[in-house]
């Protein structure tokens, strides 16, 4: 389907929208002279107790800055309602996809994002590209964090078999740095509308292409 038909298509879309357990033990009397006689099986001291291991404290995250990148960010996590072949499920897939890409934003690892998005997706493709680059040896970038704002679909299919979403979104300006400091800024906070062509494979919703309809600063 072509960027203009898409655009008509969608024309009329609204964009509504977790201490240790001491165990204590008995003590015999050493000095009582009564004390053996006051001992008995039923009396003897029971086991103690094992205590019960101590949570391990999450990592703390720390966004990227000037000094260096970011650490220990979030793995962003599929919704249940995202695995759904439905109108609600695709919009909650939506939102998670945009979840996945930020991630690549922050870190610089696509794997998530490749993992729900076809081979073919324009936006997607691009970002690996981008951010490979930005990545590359002891660059990272500062930023890029995304808000979506509106997703909607018709859940009309398409001529190509495939279901859509309309997205509207705002990521933060990106500050890209290299090991002589900040390389470049990216973006001033702008907002975007991008038209998500999805389908349900195996089981689960697949970004088949994902396409910038307008870009408003």
């Amino acid at each position: 389907m072509s960027s203009l038909g898409v655009r008509r298509r969608f024309a009329a879309v609204s964009l509504a929208l977790a201490g240790s357990l001491v165990a204590l033990s008995a003590c015999s009397g050493a000095d009582d002279p009564d004390a053996d006689a006051a001992q008995s099986p039923s009396s003897s001291v029971s086991p103690s107790a094992s205590p019960t291991p101590t949570p391990t404290p999450s990592a703390t995250y720390k966004p990227a800055s000037a000094e260096g990148p970011a650490e220990n960010v979030p793995l962003p996590v599929m919704p249940e309602e995202a695995k759904v072949e439905s109108k609600e499920g695709l919009i909650a897939f939506a939102r998670y996809w945009y979840e996945a890409a930020a991630y690549g934003y922050e870190t610089g690892d696509v794997g998530p994002l490749k993992a729900i998005s076809g081979p073919d997706c324009t936006a997607c493709n691009g970002a690996y590209s981008t951010l490979a680059t930005w990545y590359e040896g002891d660059g990272w970038a500062a930023g890029g964090q995304i808000e979506v704002t509106s997703a909607a679909s018709e859940y009309a299919l398409t001529e190509s078999g495939n279901r859509q979403a309309l997205v509207m979104f705002k990521q933060v300006p990106i500050d890209v740095y290299g090991s002589d400091g900040l390389v470049r800024t990216v973006g001033q906070g702008d907002t975007y509308v991008q038209l998500m062509d999805a389908s349900y494979l195996d089981g689960s919703w697949v970004a088949m292409d994902v396409v910038t309809m307008k870009q408003m600063s």
